[in-house]
């Protein structure tokens, strides 16, 4: 591939990474409209996020292997195409069960643009220029997750709901476009593949059972027998699919890459670390409402810190990564989102609400730091037959540690509000702001704890990163 036509091709991969992460935070900001505009309740208009989610994330791996099979070039625009469409009967819906529909078969186009999407950079880029390329794809996330929230807000208040989902029109088409002029053919794809049904279904179940226990769980309570129920599930669907895995002789996921240590150890140093920082996304908005006591406006242009600060390291933190290699800036990353994190967890009523957001833009730069590395060495580590797997197990893992994360600040922090109060208190969001501010330091803390313990797999995942490319090198002339 030409100099210039790698970056149309991460032009187009960034344009379906954007577009997709858009739409995962856009329609939380339209809940209350949807329940108006289809006179339903805020229980069954929730699917309308919790559809598009669950879709995304228990297909990904299934889009991963169905692109490594027959090409991920072909999977990426069909999963464009089906997005687009997707989007406009979201948008054309006439009921709020036809709605919800049509939200999953949107998640289904978005997995296939995020499973194989990160990975078509690193066949378009040379080795040495991969981590550059993972870091501007992070800065597309993060420009998503930034835009999504404001662009909605603009969308219902001039156009109407209707807007959020057309607007993903011409953007689908641009992404098609791009696809098309910069990505190169799929080569021909090996015969005889088959894919591995009972599999896809098993880890479907299993991820669908533990993403919804955790959702519910904090409102069903963690004792009801539906989450009880969900979590036994996912357990022995997790149990069954591994055995069956080990016995396929074409697996949809093959547990033999879990062999290589710099592959293993850096996915969980990723799951982890999404463990901790999803405490910032849970509790910070609730500080600056509940303690600052900031307006839905202010609170906004607060947070937006640090995607803001994410999107401008990521490109960074790649780039230098492909200079000096990926051990050293995680590790460096992962000591500045710790250091973010205690910071946060001194925050008081009375702190000055600028120091809270210098915290905020240090989580956002550690994090940049980190990942463009840590995805280049799960994504550098991977069989080349199966990038595109190991790019949906990328996006897996950080939606379970941001999801199990938020059930888990959620947790932490009720019971230390429980406890400073010295009894419960209905609702929580009642307590006074010291108490609120105390809950929130004690979580801060915890999640400051599990970035630094993410420093462990992280370094050893290194190691061992280190020890593979020493070989390769030619021996040094005396």
């Amino acid at each position: 591939m030409n100099e210039g036509r790698k970056w149309w091709a991460l032009a187009a991969v960034g344009t379906g990474v954007l577009v997709s992460t858009i739409d995962g935070s856009i329609v939380n900001i339209a809940l209350n409209t949807l329940v108006q505009a289809f006179a339903s309740n805020l229980n069954v208009v929730e699917w309308v996020v919790l559809g598009y989610l669950l879709t995304l994330v228990c297909t990904l791996l299934i889009m991963g292997r169905l692109g490594d099979m027959y090409g991920k070039r072909r999977t990426y625009l069909i999963g464009f195409a089906l997005f687009t469409i997707a989007s406009l009967l979201c948008a054309t819906a006439p009921s709020i069960v036809a709605l919800i529909g049509f939200r999953v078969l949107q998640g289904i186009g978005a997995a296939m643009i995020q499973a194989v999407g990160p990975a078509l950079p690193v066949t378009a880029f040379p080795a040495r220029e991969r981590g550059m390329a993972l870091g501007a794809i992070g800065s597309f996330v993060a420009a998503g997750i930034l835009i999504g929230p404001a662009l909605g807000g603009v969308l219902l208040q001039y156009i109407g709901w209707e807007a959020i989902f057309f607007v993903n029109l011409p953007i689908g088409v641009l992404g098609w476009w791009l696809t098309i002029r910069s990505i190169s053919p799929d080569h021909t794809t090996r015969p005889g593949q088959r894919f591995d049904l009972i599999g896809a279904v098993l880890m479907a179940v299993t991820l669908f059972c533990l993403l919804l226990g955790l959702t519910e769980g904090p409102l069903w309570g963690w004792s009801d027998s539906r989450v009880i129920g969900l979590f036994a599930t996912s357990l022995i669907g997790g149990i069954l699919f591994v055995w069956w895995e080990w016995r396929h002789p074409q697996p949809m996921l093959q547990l033999r890459m879990f062999r290589r240590l710099a592959f293993s150890l850096n996915l969980l140093a990723a799951l982890i670390l999404f463990l901790g920082i999803s405490f910032n996304l849970l509790l910070t908005p609730l500080f600056f409402q509940l303690v600052y006591q900031f307006d839905l406006q202010r609170t906004g242009l607060m947070l937006m810190a640090l995607p803001i600060a994410l999107s401008l390291t990521s490109p960074i933190g790649g780039r230098l990564s492909d200079r000096f290699g990926p051990r050293v800036l995680t590790i460096v990353g992962l000591l500045v989102t710790g250091c973010a994190l205690l910071g946060l967890s001194t925050t008081t009523p009375v702190t000055p609400p600028l120091q809270m957001l210098s915290f905020l833009i240090l989580l956002g730069i550690g994090v940049g730091l980190f990942q463009s590395p840590n995805n280049s060495t799960v994504l550098g580590d991977a069989p080349p037959e199966a990038l595109g797997v190991a790019s949906g197990l990328l996006a897996v893992v950080r939606t379970i540690g941001q999801t199990g994360g938020i059930a888990l600040a959620g947790a932490i922090w009720a019971s230390q509000i429980f406890a400073l109060n010295g009894g419960p208190v209905t609702p929580l969001t009642a307590a006074p702001p010291p108490i609120l501010a105390g809950g929130y330091d004690v979580a801060m803390r915890v999640a400051a704890l599990l970035a630094a313990i993410t420093i462990v797999p992280s370094l050893i995942g290194g190691y061992a990163l280190q020890r593979q490319i020493a070989p390769a090198r030619p021996p040094v002339a005396d």
